[in-house]
């Protein structure tokens, strides 16, 4: 079956940077729109970042644009987001998800898998 599977959340303080990794089985990556979203307890999924298939075309939140960077290596079935300049604000659990489609998307109903999350907290 489908598996996402994040890795690279932790206490960081304000300033700081990450690194996040989503590593993917059961799909061939290649073929999938992948993007991060985040949650706080208490409120919606946020989109944070997005990627197409082919790593060409990107799309990131206001919050996030110039801070974080999404990547990709089909070849490892894994995509990234290098967070840097965190802030309390961004304290939230990042979850990948994958979309069949080839449109770079921002809404989480459009994304087929997801994965469990990471955690990620920021102190000030």
């Amino acid at each position: 079956q489908v598996q996402l599977v994040e890795s690279g959340g932790g206490l960081v303080q304000s300033g700081g940077s990450l690194r996040l990794s989503c590593t993917a089985s059961g799909l061939t990556l290649r073929d999938y729109t992948m993007a991060w979203f985040r949650q706080v307890p208490g409120k919606g999924r946020e989109f944070v970042a997005a990627i197409s298939s082919g790593g060409i075309w990107t799309s990131y939140a206001d919050s996030v644009k110039g801070r974080f960077t999404i990547s990709r290596v089909n070849a490892k079935n894994t995509v990234y987001l290098q967070m840097n300049s965190l802030n309390p604000e961004d304290t939230a659990v990042y979850s990948c998800a994958a979309d069949r489609g080839t449109v770079v998307r921002a809404v989480d109903y459009e994304y087929d898998y997801w994965g469990q999350g990471t955690q990620v907290t920021v102190s000030s």
